[in-house]
């Protein structure tokens, strides 16, 4: 049966979480690859002392891995948390409500685009620099959407991510 202490990096919740050895996180976090969803849906209910996001399961395995070794090992040391918020507001001006705005609106890079065009279903990868079309680079989704259909055409209304009136 684990010790319950008061985790010292843990401002999320007053709640006791438990104290996790070193010796135990290797074994813990091979197990997050086997764990159900259920039994994962418990350890975050355990580790973060409040209810898990309705995200995907490599979310929570991610986050779960994360936080295990923040208990065991130690979160961030203070210094790094106020040179990370200094930095922050280097580029804000201390805004946060500029920290939650994107400076694009480009998916993100591993994205997947799926477009059926006269029966055929054509498949674009969002890469960091651009997109995949057919194993080759392409600067914009307009130039993607003219290859497919030989005509000039918005590639983000093309795609869906868009209407024709401009709004997402």
């Amino acid at each position: 049966m684990p010790r319950l202490t008061k985790a010292k990096t843990d401002t999320r919740t007053t709640s006791a979480v438990p104290a996790i050895p070193v010796s135990d996180v290797l074994a813990r976090l091979r197990a997050l690859k086997t764990d159900t969803s259920a039994e994962l849906k418990d350890q975050w209910r355990e580790l973060f002392g409040s209810e898990p996001p309705p995200y995907s399961r490599s979310y929570l395995q991610s986050r779960l891995a994360y936080r295990v070794q923040e208990i065991a090992h130690g979160g961030l040391k203070p210094v790094t948390i106020q040179r990370l918020e200094a930095l922050g507001e280097q580029l804000d001006g201390g805004n946060v409500v500029l920290r939650r705005i994107r400076h694009d609106d480009k998916p993100i890079a591993g994205t997947r685009l799926i477009r059926a065009y006269r029966g055929i279903e054509h498949c674009v990868t969002v890469r960091q620099e651009g997109y995949e079309y057919q194993g080759r680079p392409y600067g914009s989704l307009s130039a993607i959407a003219r290859a497919i259909t030989g005509t000039r055409w918005n590639g983000w209304v093309f795609f869906g991510l868009k209407n024709a009136r401009g709004r997402s």
